[in-house]
């Protein structure tokens, strides 16, 4: 283990709560009611405490109100305290530093955070320059070196690049970043949900040691209950920015007292333990893989060619209203296999069979008419929605590409299609642009974007997996609903086999771009046989039991 480095000359601990906030309020302009009503919350040195509550709640505008992050033109009132200082008070010079050197932050999408351009060494090395100006490079370079092996990042890699690294690594960059100044307070804002589960248990390990190490308290925003519960001493519920209830995690999660925890946790059991629906007897056949292949070409010399084989002769057959699971580690090919059925990745052996139809014999305009049959959810909305138009036109804009309606009747059929996911009455959102909308309203458009086309078989990359319990148990009893009335044939990749388990009358786990392992998931829960099956379940989160 590397020693932590000293914080600095003049680095002294705040006695005292390290978070204190009184009846904080917070309205966002031009907003008709505070996003953070008399928010109460205090945390001290130590203390990890998990931060949760449906969509829209406020949980994200308490880490930009501690950290003064605020759109211009924000009202914030009430009591703040970060170490000891009211940050609203402070000049931009004292306001950054006490940013740094008080709160790290680790956020969702550590890309936002990081500079494409700068090595990861690099990043390191900025924050401490600005911050211990009396550090020698050589000083510096070895607390980035020290600070890199403490998240199990190999010193060697210092001046690799964040494109250069998986999303688990860039998260463990991210993790170091927060505590390079070994600040009283950590704030980790969905850190975990883009990650699959055993790297997920990797990275809040990591983080939860180094906060014990460190002594800093650990604020964990978080959709999860189950990750919110096997981290944290301590569970806050909070709704329309209010807090309604705190508390020990395990007394929360087993004996929850107020309405909205019970309906939170019976969401997650529900999702935990759900009926797998039966599957469909001798439907007819959608979908056929053959050995599918798709290799990606690396750096070589001519004569001795290199392959990443992200899938490696794949073989499945998919009925009309059944839906199969796809689960497996980061980078064993789930992403990629969509991506080729959808036309997006190179294939580069096998057969992809639509309907009979061998998909890779097809070309041109036949090939366009098959590949409308095959349509994809995909895991972040917000990437697949043009952020500067009306969701009803997003969803009208594919049958107008394709030729396939007036405007006034794709605009008729994208009212429809409003209406059947859920989010009525249609023209109150049919001019709305996605930031307008919660997350799970902007998965509804996403659905029925994908679903305009009237595909056959629809894909669902991770498609719930930034949701809160509530509307991800919302979404899949959507998507259930529409596979009964449509008949569709769903590939559902996730990352988590216990809502693969619930959802789908199969899965099959990939590892290195190969099937390992398949069944119903329930019986992959309960006795898996491969390695990585037993480790995918062995870190999957689960509530505590009910007494």
């Amino acid at each position: 283990m590397v020693a932590a480095s000293p914080s600095g000359p003049g680095h002294s601990r705040h006695q005292g709560p390290v978070l204190d906030l009184q009846q904080l309020l917070v309205r966002y302009p031009g907003a008709a009611a505070p996003t953070l009503d008399g928010l109460d919350l205090s945390l001290a040195a130590g203390d990890s405490l998990a931060l949760v509550g449906p969509s829209g709640c406020g949980k994200s505008t308490v880490a930009r109100a501690v950290l003064q992050l605020l759109p211009a033109g924000s009202r914030c009132e009430g009591g703040l305290l970060l170490a000891g200082q009211d940050p609203r008070r402070l000049r931009r010079g004292p306001l950054r530093r006490l940013r740094g050197e008080a709160a790290g932050l680790v956020f969702q999408d550590p890309m936002t955070r990081l500079n494409p351009l700068l090595t990861i060494g690099e990043h390191l090395a900025d924050t401490l320059a600005a911050h211990r100006p009396a550090w020698t490079r050589r000083e510096v370079r070895r607390r980035a070196e020290d600070l890199l092996e403490r998240v199990g990042i190999s010193p060697e890699r210092y001046g690799s690049y964040p494109h250069e690294f998986s999303g688990g690594m860039r998260q463990r960059l991210a993790i170091a970043l927060a505590m390079a100044l070994q600040p009283p307070l950590v704030i980790a804002d969905e850190p975990t949900t883009s990650l699959d589960v055993s790297v997920a248990g990797q990275v809040m390990a990591e983080l939860s040691q180094l906060c014990r190490e460190a002594g800093s308290a650990l604020l964990l925003i978080s959709h999860d209950l189950a990750l919110a519960g096997r981290w944290c001493q301590r569970i806050a519920v909070l709704d329309q920015g209010r807090l309604v209830e705190q508390g020990p995690a395990r007394q929360l999660l087993t004996a929850p007292s107020s309405p909205l925890a019970q309906r939170l946790v019976a969401a997650a059991r529900a999702r935990e333990g759900g009926s797998t629906p039966a599957a469909p007897a001798q439907a007819p056949v959608l979908l056929e893989l053959e050995q599918l292949r798709c290799w990606h070409g690396l750096p070589s010399l001519p004569w001795n060619p290199r392959w990443l084989k992200a899938v490696d002769g794949v073989s499945l057959t998919l009925r009309q209203g059944e839906t199969i699971g796809v689960v497996g580690a980061s980078g064993c090919g789930k992403s990629t296999l969509c991506r080729a059925l959808m036309g997006l990745a190179p294939v580069r052996g096998g057969a992809v069979k639509l309907q009979g139809q061998d998909l890779r014999q097809l070309r041109g305009r036949p090939l366009r008419r098959a590949r409308r049959r095959i349509q994809m959810v995909f895991q972040d909305p917000l990437a697949c929605l043009n952020p500067a138009m009306a969701v009803g036109e997003a969803i009208a804009d594919p049958l107008l590409i394709h030729s396939l309606a007036t405007k006034p009747q794709a605009r008729q059929r994208a009212r429809e299609l409003l209406a059947a996911v859920g989010l009525n009455p249609p023209e109150s959102f049919e001019n709305r642009l996605p930031r307008q909308l919660s997350g799970g309203q902007q998965q509804r458009v996403a659905i029925a974007r994908a679903l305009v086309l009237e595909p056959q078989v629809l894909l669902c990359d991770e498609s719930v997996s930034m949701l809160d319990a509530e509307v991800q148990t919302e979404v899949l009893a959507l998507l259930r609903e529409l596979q009964q009335r449509l008949g569709l044939g769903m590939i559902f990749v996730t990352h988590d086999l216990s809502v693969a388990s619930g959802f789908c009358q199969r899965v099959i786990v990939l590892e290195g771009g190969r099937i390992v392992e398949e069944g119903p998931g329930e019986r992959l829960l309960r006795a898996p046989q491969a390695a990585i099956t037993r480790t995918l379940v062995d870190a999957c989160p689960r509530l505590p039991e009910l007494v």
